[in-house]
């Protein structure tokens, strides 16, 4: 076949119908690149590994219907190709490509005539519900204490107390990312350590760090890290070999994985923050170039990981912000500074549609290069970071997101570190 139909997108809702004669689910779930599928049956597609060309019969009778179903939410990545066999396909002649690339989506084909031919009665997409339960506990690692690079940690519990230092977490360094993964687990990457590397260390559902782990991507320091699709995570942007600035980013699977360079998501820039927002997407925003000085915008980030482009004017310009989940899908931005040294405690509160307010007023002491992570499933915590010196301050951030008076001697006063969620049980 040749040409193209789109994606044939209705925007029908309702249920699958089924004929008099009641409709039979196939039991086997197709993984094969090709398929012949026959009249009064349904059939789960599942295209994780490869797309999937399906072959209608060659003949049919009006009221003949046919189901298919994208099994593994994987269409939007690994299409389905529909070969009419010789009938038409909404009123065309069997000469054009029939694709259906929507992830989620389910097709309700109905044999009309041999004008019309197979019709779809509808072509839903089911949204995506199952979003794993908020992570419970968090984790501080890694960081620099004043002198040199460390690498402690410190456990966030369920109530909001860090635990004392413990030792030995893998290769000490400093300016490194970190996010959830898994739903309930956690993974720390990228840094610096006498030069830029690109290890990463995960985390389990017990807060215990495994040992280094190489080859992750391009080897950089500076760099964000968010959650996103509820089960995955994202690190992006960052500095590399010979002083450049990058916006490559690395997606990171529901199993830990993190793949390989993707790039152009955006202006290439240091010192930026991520966070999750709306159960299942995330954002970075702010940052720093040394040529255009700090900025204020912001890149979105869709459930399936895609960075868009620059939005501009989300506030006064910095970089080396914290940045924390809170409540049901929002999150807040706070703390910084600017290429003139200023220090601020302004907050910038995020929407569960990604809209980043206006500055407003902060709490505690302003600091840069603070580390966060979230913890009692809807609340945050900012903790360590740097005045001009470096601290071991924490602040709370409530549900409703006000960000509580300072508390300290939470463990090795330390900037440049990062923190992420674990686990689903307090």
């Amino acid at each position: 076949m040749s040409g193209t139909i789109g994606n044939n997108i209705l925007s029908h809702s309702g249920s699958i119908a089924v004929t008099a004669a009641g409709l039979n689910w196939v039991s086997s779930i197709v993984t094969a690149s090709t398929v012949t599928v026959e009249s009064g049956n349904g059939y789960w597609i599942n295209t994780t590994s490869n797309a999937c060309t399906i072959t209608l019969p060659a003949s049919a009778e009006a009221g003949d219907q046919i189901v298919i179903v994208d099994y593994a939410r994987t269409w939007g990545t690994n299409k389905i190709i529909i070969d009419s066999n010789g009938l038409n396909y909404q009123g065309n002649a069997d000469t054009y490509t029939v694709e259906y690339t929507t992830s989620g989506q389910s097709v309700n084909l109905i044999y009309s005539d041999s004008t019309k031919g197979w019709l779809p009665l509808e072509d839903d997409v089911a949204a995506f519900s199952h979003i794993p339960p908020p992570t419970q506990k968090g984790v501080f690692a890694y960081g620099h204490d004043g002198s040199s690079e460390v690498s402690l940690k410190n456990l966030l519990g369920s109530n909001g107390v860090i635990a004392a230092d413990v030792t030995g977490v893998g290769t000490a360094r400093q300016q490194i990312g970190a996010t959830s993964y898994g739903g309930d687990k956690a993974i720390f990457a990228y840094g610096y350590s006498g030069g830029y590397v690109n290890m990463s260390n995960l985390v389990n559902t017990s807060g215990v760090i495994g040992s280094d782990v190489t080859g992750v991507g391009t080897a950089r320091y500076k760099v964000a890290a968010a959650r996103f699709g509820g089960d995955k995570g994202i690190f992006a942007y960052g500095m590399k070999g010979g002083d450049a600035l990058t916006n490559d980013s690395n997606l990171v699977s529901n199993v830990g994985v993190v793949a390989t360079d993707g790039t152009g998501v955006g202006t290439a820039r240091v010192a930026t923050s991520g966070v999750g927002y709306g159960g299942d997407k995330a954002l970075f925003a702010f940052g720093n170039s040394a040529s255009a000085g700090d900025y204020s915008l912001k890149n979105l980030v869709s459930n399936t990981g895609v960075i868009g482009s620059d939005v501009t004017g989300v506030g006064t310009a910095r970089k080396s912000l914290a940045a924390v989940s809170y409540g049901v899908g929002l999150a807040i931005y706070t703390y910084g500074i600017d290429a003139a040294g200023t220090i601020y405690t302004v907050r910038n509160l995020v929407s569960n549609v990604g809209v980043v307010a206006a500055d407003a007023s902060g709490a505690g002491t302003g600091r840069f290069f603070a580390a966060t992570a979230a913890y009692g499933g809807d609340k945050g915590a900012i903790a360590y970071g740097d005045t001009g010196s470096v601290v071991s301050l924490k602040n709370l951030v409530s549900n409703t997101g006000v960000v509580a008076a300072n508390v300290t001697g939470v463990g090795t006063a330390r900037n440049a570190l990062a923190g992420a969620g674990y686990s689903q049980s307090a």
